[in-house]
């Protein structure tokens, strides 16, 4: 099955990018916590995808090798920029390191201060301008027009949805007898990844996705069937924090999702609560979005097998002290 204009990429793009990141990234454990199926209740058996366990604690990791892997010598040596609110920007950085790619990164003011050390603990240049993250794409659009940097952009790029898509693929391998998976969605190439496997290997599976309440773009334009931009994106849940959906991944995300629901901040502090107990991994927001969607769509799937991607764990002590006290 081939990439078409309403599908960005294909099988063959999926197990190509995973030919690119293997030499460099294991795959991450899938597993299964008898705690967490009792939380989470319905008779539903939960399998963890544990991105948290990669070198910069997220899937985005391998969207960045995936897509600076697959860049040209000359394209390489000049280098790469990206936008991020952290996670995609530590992947890029980290593959920077790896690959000899110089890397800039352009995050908004007031981001978050240790994933900015951690950005500039690979050898990353940080640019620290604009109001949040759609702000720092532009700021990154700026700099490519006056630096002739290659943009490795956080969804509209066909090798980052490959490399997310590698993931899917992994927990496909180690549990085919899945029914479902739940998916939190900032721009979507974990989704799109998913589906994009599914539906060539395994069509049956259904895939819901799921975004924070205070950042609902994604959600509102699967509602609405068509991408639409919301005023602000404040939410806790750095990987979710977007104000639009994208062109790249939304007609595929339209056609694919069995549902899309929405959760609060006080059902994703939960969910970051439960996890900790019940597996004794730390998630972020985003990571323990997909939980909290499980959580809200447990009667529908009652009874099923429901993988969730703790797709990060980057927390930090502020945030972490808040949602242990029950501020958030």
């Amino acid at each position: 099955m081939s990439a078409s204009p309403d599908w960005p990429i294909a099988i063959a793009d999926v197990l190509e990018a995973r030919r690119r990141i293997a030499p460099h990234l294991p795959p991450t454990p899938l597993r299964r916590y008898q705690p967490l199926d009792a939380a989470v209740g319905s008779g539903i058996s939960v399998y963890v995808k544990h991105e948290n366990h990669n070198p910069t604690n997220s899937f985005k990791v391998r969207n960045a090798l995936s897509a600076m892997a697959a860049l040209s010598a000359p394209a390489r040596q000049r280098g790469v920029v990206g936008a991020t609110r952290g996670n995609h920007g530590l992947g890029l950085a980290y593959a920077g390191s790896l690959l000899n790619c110089p890397v800039t990164i352009c995050v908004p003011l007031g981001n978050n201060p240790e994933k900015n050390e951690a950005m500039r603990g690979y050898g990353a240049t940080l640019v620290e301008e604009g109001r949040d993250y759609d702000e720092s794409v532009s700021v990154a659009d700026r700099l490519v027009a006056q630096r002739g940097l290659t943009m490795v952009h956080s969804t509209n790029d066909r090798h980052v949805i490959a490399g997310a898509a590698t993931l899917s693929l992994e927990m496909l391998e180690d549990a085919p007898e899945l029914d479902a998976i739940v998916v939190s969605i900032g721009g979507g190439s974990q989704a799109v990844g998913a589906l994009t496997v599914l539906r060539a290997l395994k069509p049956g599976v259904e895939v819901f996705g799921v975004a924070a309440a205070r950042a609902p773009a994604g959600h509102d334009s699967w509602r609405a069937g068509k991408i639409v931009t919301t005023a602000s994106a404040d939410t806790f849940a750095d990987g979710l924090a977007t104000r639009s959906a994208y062109a790249l991944t939304f007609p595929a995300l339209k056609a694919g999702l069995a549902d899309f629901v929405l959760v609060t901040e006080s059902e994703m502090a939960e969910a970051v609560r439960i996890l900790l107990r019940t597996t004794h991994n730390l998630a972020e927001g985003a990571g323990a979005a997909g939980l909290a969607g499980l959580v809200k769509l447990r009667d529908r799937l009652a009874g099923k097998k429901v993988a969730t991607i703790l797709s990060g764990g980057n927390m930090d002590g502020r945030t972490l002290r808040q949602v242990l006290t029950g501020e958030l």
